[in-house]
């Protein structure tokens, strides 16, 4: 017995066939494209993160060097940089003082 089956039907059929497959290589194209802006995103997130984490660790180390600028004891230091800066001139003073003195008698 053959089985006869409406031409109307196997048209139907064929044409919901033909849409999927022609619906196919959009719905890939815009999966792509979604994913691609997703991880375009994660890329963007990322690069921020790291920029906050260098601006961080920028604002420490100016921090640590602040720190070690005011640990300095600053009347100790005066006192060293004078005793460098003025090496010798008070004895040299004193000796033009005495070479005056003898003179003068």
């Amino acid at each position: 017995m053959a089985l006869t089956v409406n031409p109307q039907i196997t048209d139907a059929v064929t044409q919901s066939n033909v849409k999927v497959i022609a619906e196919s290589p959009a719905f890939a194209m815009s999966s792509i494209y979604q994913a691609l802006g997703h991880s375009t995103g994660i890329l963007f997130e990322n690069a921020v993160a790291a920029q906050q984490q260098q601006n961080t660790l920028a604002l420490a180390a100016s921090n640590q060097g602040v720190m070690q600028i005011y640990s300095v004891d600053t009347t100790a230091a005066a006192g060293a940089t004078e005793k460098v800066a003025q090496t010798g001139i008070a004895d040299n003073l004193t000796s033009m003082l005495t070479l005056v003195k003898l003179f003068q008698q």
